[in-house]
């Protein structure tokens, strides 16, 4: 531990290497419409949006394409204008490469787009009226959890939070749009930050940036100087200091629970490009479109950060970008930072809205380390943010017993990585972790599925039971009606013989 973590308190994570710059410093660049965009229909939490449009329809720029389902959900909206070519599977946004919901515009030359809905005066909306604006804009969680922002909304107004964390950390390592974003569009983010203070009812917000973005920390506090609601806070750098509960704790000093959301301990936590979209979107109305990725790593001849269309396929952010001279081709390809990102099959995966950044890795930085057996040394201990014992816990799914590890609160895991790069043995923890949870997950749904079954098939025999009780109680009725008529008869035979 250093001397600047031992004064701030902080016994978790690690320090990795930042490979931020050169590429944070570069200018933001724009990239030259693609051919073809491909929009998957699921790029947020909850359930797919439904498609509206069909092959052959033409649409602009900014139109709904695909309507929310379910309580959970968010619209998509066309990112460019042309012609829907598909409304199939297209390359999923995945290390898998499998298909995916999607649909696939060809863009043409105009790029109309749809009529602006602008709010002269957005801060005399009501809180109702703003989550409206901003569901209907299909904003989500920026920082990559993508939970629709509209729901988190009214969370932190029914739960009453009287403070907004905004994370500016941006921990990973090579990533830097967010950085970008407080660098060049400070006032939109401050903007934003104050609508979504409004739509919750939060009384202070705290901005936590971490110390290694000096140009974002100025430019924050310069837009921010005219409300001292919004308070910037630099945070130290280190990883996972982006993660909600640890920049919860650091800002505010209260720990949220075990399986507990931020909102019970009074706070909601919004992403600084989340809050910019905010902005945008109330203010005119334009739907999440488009966003600034990272396009960095080894392998790239020009890194920095590029605002594109949702569903740019990734391989154009790489063409634009270039390779250095000797470089055919990435040895890796990575959706995300390294820590917490997708490795990639290939470059037709497109980028989505929770997306900030395309890594395009050289040999040297794409060479995974030869794993050998665990010396229980604890590194993986000290660094767990979340305070867990990964190197236990890897015991255990080493022996198939999941349930074991889920004693050890495997589900607080947070994936982070902290352990696996710690680990001096290099030990894939976090992808152990992730496939215990997985077949954990799995198992649970199987018992749900089981247990479902047990009811229905109880319900079955329950009902065969009273059916069979119900028609035995009918025939004893018919029965006893049929001998009661048959004395009946007898006792006016008898009647009318004594008569005569």
């Amino acid at each position: 531990m250093g001397l600047r973590d031992f004064l701030f308190g902080i016994s978790w994570g690690v320090h990795p290497d930042d490979h931020k710059r050169p590429a944070a410093d570069q200018a933001l660049r724009v990239l030259p419409m693609p051919r073809h965009l491909y929009v998957p229909l699921l790029q947020h939490a909850g359930r797919p949006a439904k498609p509206i449009v069909h092959e052959g329809d033409h649409v602009l720029r900014g139109q709904l394409i695909a309507t929310v389902q379910g309580n959970v959900s968010a619209p998509v909206h066309a990112p460019a204008s042309g012609r829907i070519i598909k409304v199939g599977e297209i390359p999923a946004p995945h290390a898998s490469g499998l298909g995916f919901p999607g649909i696939v515009i060809e863009t043409d030359a105009e790029q109309r787009s749809v009529p602006a809905d602008l709010v002269s005066d957005p801060f005399a909306l009501s809180p109702e009226q703003i989550a409206e604006r901003v569901a209907a804009a299909g904003v989500v969680g920026l920082g990559g959890a993508t939970f629709p922002s509209a729901i988190k909304f009214a969370l932190g107004l029914r739960l009453k939070v009287d403070t907004l964390i905004v994370n500016g950390g941006e921990c990973e390592p090579y990533l830097s749009s967010d950085d970008r974003i407080m660098r060049d569009c400070a006032a939109d983010v401050v903007d934003g930050i104050r609508l979504v203070m409004r739509a919750i009812g939060a009384g202070q917000a705290l901005v936590g940036i971490e110390n290694n973005k000096p140009e974002a920390i100025t430019a924050m506090k310069t837009a921010a100087e005219s409300f001292p609601e919004v308070k910037i806070r630099p945070v130290p750098a280190r990883y996972p200091m982006g993660s909600d509960k640890q920049l919860i704790q650091m800002l505010t000093g209260r720990e949220v629970p075990s399986n507990a959301r931020a909102a019970t301990v009074g706070v909601l936590v919004h992403n600084v490009s989340t809050c910019a979209m905010v902005s945008r979107a109330v203010r005119t109305g334009m739907p999440l479109i488009e966003r600034i990725v990272t396009v960095n790593g080894g392998a790239i001849a020009q890194p920095g950060n590029v605002l594109a269309p949702i569903g740019t396929p990734v391989q154009d952010l790489i063409d634009f970008c270039g390779l250095k001279a000797g470089h055919e081709k990435p040895a890796r390809m990575v959706l995300g930072g390294p820590m917490m990102g997708m490795t990639l099959p290939n470059g037709d995966v497109p980028i989505i809205k929770g997306c900030g950044g395309v890594l395009a890795l050289d040999a040297n930085e794409a060479e995974l380390p030869k794993t050998t057996a665990c010396i229980r040394c604890g590194s993986c201990v000290n660094a767990c943010p979340m305070g867990l014992l990964p190197l236990e816990m890897a015991a255990r799914i080493r022996k198939s017993d999941y349930k074991a590890a889920e004693e050890l609160a495997i589900d607080d895991c947070i994936a982070c990585g902290c352990c696996a790069y710690a680990c001096p043995s290099h030990i894939p923890l976090a992808q152990m972790f992730n496939h215990a949870k997985g077949e954990l997950w799995s198992r649970e749904k199987q018992a749900k599925r089981n247990e479902r079954i047990k009811n229905l098939s109880a319900a079955r025999q329950a009902r065969l039971e009273r059916d069979a009780r119900e028609r035995a109680e009918a025939a004893a009725k018919r029965k006893a009606a049929r001998a009661a008529q048959q004395a009946a008869e007898k006792n006016s035979a008898n009647s009318g013989e004594a008569s005569a």
